[in-house]
């Protein structure tokens, strides 16, 4: 039996694989998580022999290409013809010049999508010829109606919420023949024909991907059955109702997303001594004296340190939260010289100088951009890491902290619930500490609860804190992701991913397959067949 091609589409990426091709190692396109999984996935598959590919947009300045040399190694490549090529770049000059994946200028992303879509339907799915399309996020929403056409399975992920409308005459007029799949599109209003839909019907592209996709997954559990149930009030209802039908029928899952391997203190060359669930303890002093010798923090390796990891935006991640109880908070610990370290971007980053600054906390407190270096030591030198965010697709801080050794502080919502665990009175279970209520008072609670372990014996600290390090390496991993799609695609597919000698040992058995057409919307907003 033959192995099963899988396509990956993705509008982000970090790197892929030697041996997938000769620019493997200049890909790098992020706006955010879903470039890391996907680069995950990618090297995953393909390093246990799947016969994966992989579309995404030929950014070149990002890529670091000019065109003479795309054309020299296309050249070379018909002329070798090689088998290993598995890279499929989307060619159009608006993705030429390109320095971030996404545009802040009104009207271009969706143009950005179209071609990448166009690109994707018109020349790369009949050059590879798949047997499964794995899609992800808005970007490419109408590939999955397109592939029921062509008769092929797909899987689409949603990573986020965001969606962009646009009519069928848009999306013919970038060169996409969406005549042949219209009626698998999902529009805002009621389509009652071809000729009536495409002027004036918009199309909903991310709840076009989850309606026409055959099976579709969210990157936490819990936020997948947030979104279901209604829990968030931002999430378009057509995407909810997808979403929901889709889960109601058994054709959904939630896959958590796992940090990047380099997240390890055991080989981060960014640590001034790199340790190990066993020799932490020194690791973890060392960080700490250079994280307050870089920011201007009190001199003090014993000072309970509280790290804020994450971007600095109210809407989302919380921080007005901290800022609400700042300073009664290091007032009320000024004998343990309780120390804050925030190594986040975003607008709300003037409130905490404000606070600094009124209050004189420069020693106490320090507030620095984003750097990759210097939050990874604020990860090994903290003792807990804070993720009060309102709501929470997934999020990868609170799993790369307690690989550090850092016990995470965090509401109880989305991915934050699958992958904090609140510590029990004994330390046997657990690995930081939750609160229920997204208020001020809750994450004052968890702060005053992380607090009381850091005056527990040492003996009993470093027992608890081996353990969450221990089984956090465990569980928060790419492996452990790439399993979770190996089982979706093996359910779609019906059949292995591998030859029988070559499947992975940690392979689960794959759930058993349930073939389903696209789930219809409340309101008819599906066309009439």
């Amino acid at each position: 039996m033959s192995k099963p091609r899988i396509l990956i589409v993705t509008p982000e990426i970090t790197y892929l694989p030697d041996g997938m091709g000769n620019m493997a190692q200049r890909m790098h396109a992020k706006a955010g998580g879903l470039a890391d999984v996907s680069a995950s996935l990618v090297s995953a598959l393909f390093q246990l022999g799947a016969d994966v590919h992989v579309a995404l947009p030929n950014y070149r300045q990002m890529f670091n290409t000019d065109v003479f040399e795309i054309v020299a190694q296309e050249l070379e490549t018909m002329r070798r013809a090689l088998p290993e090529e598995r890279i499929h770049l989307a060619e159009d000059r608006i993705f030429y010049y390109r320095d971030s994946v996404y545009s802040n200028y009104g009207g271009e992303n969706p143009r950005i999508a179209l071609a990448f879509q166009r690109e994707v339907l018109n020349n790369i799915i009949p050059r590879v010829r798949p047997d499964l399309i794995h899609c992800n996020d808005w970007m490419t929403g109408l590939i999955p109606a397109a592939a029921r056409r062509f008769r092929i399975p797909t899987l689409f992920t949603v990573h986020n919420i965001h969606t962009e409308k646009m009519t069928l005459e848009g999306i013919e007029g970038s060169g996409i023949d969406a005549a042949q799949f219209w009626n698998h599109l999902f529009y805002s209003t009621i389509p009652h024909n071809y000729e009536t839909a495409r002027p004036r019907a918009p199309v909903d592209l991310l709840a076009s991907g989850i309606f026409a996709a055959h099976y579709i997954n969210s990157v936490s559990p819990s936020f997948l059955n947030e979104v279901a149930d209604g829990q968030h009030h931002f999430v378009p209802d057509a995407v909810r109702y997808e979403i929901r039908n889709k889960r109601d029928a058994g054709c959904a899952v939630g896959i958590l997303n796992a940090p990047d391997d380099s997240y390890n203190p055991s080989t981060d060359p960014a640590l001034p001594l790199k340790y190990n669930p066993d020799t932490f303890l020194e690791g973890k002093r060392a960080a700490k004296r250079l994280l307050q010798e870089k920011t201007g923090l009190r001199r003090d390796e014993n000072a309970p340190l509280l790290f804020w990891p994450s971007r600095l935006d109210p809407v989302q991640k919380g921080p007005q939260l901290l800022t609400d109880i700042l300073y009664q908070t290091l007032a009320d610990y000024e004998g343990e010289n309780l120390q804050l370290a925030v190594v986040a971007n975003g607008e709300y980053q003037r409130h905490f100088h404000d606070i600094v600054r009124h209050h004189a906390l420069h020693k106490r407190v320090t507030v620095c951009n984003f750097n990759e270096s210097l939050s990874r030591i604020a990860y090994a030198a903290s003792d807990f890491t804070l993720m009060p965010s309102r709501f929470e697709p997934c999020g990868l801080p609170q799993m790369v902290a307690p690989i550090y050794g850092s016990l995470t502080i965090a509401h109880n919502t989305g991915g934050l619930r699958d992958t904090v665990h609140h510590l029990n009175h004994d330390g046997s279970h657990g690995n930081g500490f939750v609160f229920d209520y997204f208020d001020a008072a809750g994450l004052r609670w968890g702060i005053d609860r992380a607090l009381d372990f850091h005056r527990r014996p040492a003996a009993e600290k470093q027992a608890v804190i081996s353990r969450v390090m221990r089984e956090s390496l465990q569980q928060f991993n790419h492996a452990e992701t790439a399993r979770r799609y190996f089982e979706i695609y093996e359910a779609m597919l019906n059949r292995p991913l591998l030859v029988d000698d070559e499947q992975p040992e940690t392979a689960a058995p794959a759930p058993t397959p349930r073939p389903r057409t696209p789930a219809r919307a409340p309101g008819g907003k599906k066309a009439k067949l």
